[in-house]
């Protein structure tokens, strides 16, 4: 292992300590450093690091800025150990937020990726994918929260899931449907047959009995969305998070075709979310024409019966 190599290990060990996910800057930072490598560089140069983000030629410059502005901070950190590093500059590739619209999916493509995900070539990898997807679709959890799950954060008589230390620290339980449950059933009782010694604690596990990488499924999950032709040609692709909007625009639409305060049920919905404050839940609520609609009627009917 090469000095810088060995400096990025040390990076995001300490940025891990500190409680940093880190799902991105895990395979970025050694792609980087082996970017280096490949073009002569022992140390950072803002050059090299610019031409490293701009790779693919045809990604959104947003995930160019992204990924320049992770090199950025571990070239502050590395400066302290290698004043020969150049630190990037802020106006180099910048970032513009723009909050994309999400691809709120059908049930049809929902349907589709587990379809996909069932017909990957290790029958035990395409149980977990299935599952995971599953689950996310099921419930709105985040990628990461799901992948963190252990074996001992399923409450089978309870009917529910502990999300332990999601994100901002927060813990929660997740109340399941009977259906969700007999999904995690089916796949825990298919999951011992197939890999009784697991080498992890961890609920889903990949074919090699560890947990699940969150860069592989993320892979394979854009994959089987471009295989079931989900989002037309020249869009772009619906995105992995997608699913947590879908969730929420659908529990949403239900609220209101049953009659119910929405309103008053959104601390709810943000709560098992994990949001910080319902505000937060605001922006998952997407105006989609379906949604819209029942609003409307619900508005509509609230006129008809004023005085």
């Amino acid at each position: 292992m090469t000095h810088l190599a060995a400096a990025a290990t040390e990076y995001l060990r300490m940025r891990r300590a500190l409680g940093f996910k880190l799902y991105h800057e895990t395979w970025w930072l050694p792609d980087f450093v082996a970017f280096l490598a490949s073009h002569g560089s022992s140390t950072i140069t803002a050059e090299l690091a610019v031409r490293w983000a701009q790779q693919p030629a045809d990604a959104d410059p947003n995930w160019w800025a992204m990924k320049l502005g992770a090199v950025r901070q571990f070239a502050r950190h590395h400066h302290a150990y290698d004043p020969r590093t150049e630190i990037p500059a802020p106006d180099l590739l910048p970032h513009r937020a723009v909050r994309k619209t999400p691809h709120i999916y059908t049930d049809e493509e929902i349907i589709g990726l587990l379809q996909g995900a069932r017909r990957l070539r290790r029958r035990l990898r395409g149980a977990t994918y299935a599952t995971l997807i599953g689950l996310l679709a099921a419930t709105g959890v985040r990628i990461g929260e799901a992948l963190a799950l252990d074996e001992q954060d399923v409450d089978w008589h309870r009917s529910l899931v502990r999300v332990n230390n999601g994100k901002f620290g927060k813990s929660r339980e997740l109340p399941l449907q009977a259906s969700t449950m007999a999904a995690l059933h089916e796949y825990a009782r298919l999951r011992h047959r197939l890999c009784p010694r697991r080498r992890t604690a961890s609920f889903f596990v990949s074919s090699a009995g560890t947990r699940v990488i969150h860069q592989n499924f993320h892979s394979v999950f854009l994959r089987l969305v471009r295989l079931c032709a989900i989002g037309g040609t020249g869009a772009r692709r619906p995105r992995l998070h997608d699913l947590r909007h879908t969730f929420a625009v659908k529990t949403v639409r239900d609220w209101y075709r049953g009659g119910v305060d929405v309103e008053r049920l959104l601390p709810t919905l943000s709560t098992y979310l994990g949001h910080v404050s319902p505000s937060s839940t605001y922006w998952y609520l997407t105006g989609t024409p379906e949604l819209l609609a029942e609003a409307r009627a619900r508005l509509e009917r609230a006129w008809a019966v004023q005085p």
